[in-house]
C-alpha cells in the first residue's frame, strides 16, 4: 500500500511538472516544491501515515527560498561592493546563510520535504537588479533589500515558532532565529552608516 501511494505521490509530481514546464523558462521552483509538497501531504493523509504538517513543509520552502537568495545577493556584493564593511558583511552572509541552507536542506530530506531549486521569481528579479548597480549606490541598494529581506525573514522564523508542529523543524528555527536575527540588527548599523 505504501508503494502504490508513493507512486501515486511521484506520479502527481510528474503531472504537476509537466503543467508547469508549458509555460516559460523561469517555472517559479518554489511554487513546484509547494505543490509537491503538498501532494506528498495528501497522499500521506488518505494513507494516515505520519507526515509533516503541510504548514511546516511551506515555512521550509519559505525558509529555503529566502536562504538561496541571501546567499545570491550576497555572493554579487561580495564582488561589487565597495564599502570594505559592506563586503565584510556579504561575506559572513554567505558563510552564516550557506549553513543555515545545508541544514534546512538535510532536515527537508530526512522529512520528505521538497526545497526549490532556486529562488523564486521575484527573488531572481531583486539580484537582477541589484546586479545592474555599481559603487555606492549597489551598496546601499544592498543594504536596504538585506534590511528588507531580513525583518521578513525574522517574521517568517518568528511566526514559524509559535506555528510549526515538527519538533525537528522547531529545533532549527530555535537555533537560526538568532542568527537571524543577529544580522538583521548588523544590517541596521550598516544603514545608519550610509
Amino acid at each position: 500500500m505504501k508503494i502504490a501511494s508513493t507512486f501515486m505521490a511521484l506520479a502527481t509530481v510528474a503531472m504537476l511538472w509537466g503543467c508547469g514546464s508549458k509555460s516559460t523558462d523561469t517555472t517559479d521552483t518554489t511554487e513546484l516544491a509547494d505543490s509537491t509538497n503538498e501532494a506528498v501531504a495528501d497522499t500521506a493523509a488518505s494513507d494516515s501515515a505520519s507526515a509533516v504538517a503541510e504548514d511546516d513543509a511551506e515555512f521550509a520552502v519559505e525558509a529555503a527560498n529566502g536562504g538561496m537568495a541571501e546567499v545570491a545577493l550576497s555572493k554579487i556584493a561580495a564582488d561589487k561592493a565597495t564599502d570594505p564593511k559592506v563586503k565584510e558583511f556579504a561575506k559572513q552572509m554567505i558563510t552564516d546563510h550557506s549553513k543555515a541552507n545545508d541544514e534546512l536542506k538535510t532536515l527537508a530530506g530526512n522529512k520528505n520535504i521538497t526545497l526549490p531549486a532556486a529562488p523564486n521569481a521575484e527573488k531572481q528579479k531583486a539580484a537582477a537588479d541589484l546586479g545592474g548597480k555599481t559603487g555606492s549606490d549597489f551598496d546601499k541598494a544592498y543594504i536596504s533589500q538585506m534590511k528588507k529581506d531580513h525583518d521578513a525573514t525574522v517574521k517568517l522564523f518568528e511566526d514559524a515558532q509559535k506555528e510549526v508542529k515538527d519538533a525537528e523543524l522547531k529545533a532549527f528555527i530555535d537555533k537560526t532565529l538568532p542568527v537571524i536575527k543577529a544580522h538583521a540588527e548588523h544590517v541596521k548599523t550598516l544603514d545608519r552608516t550610509k
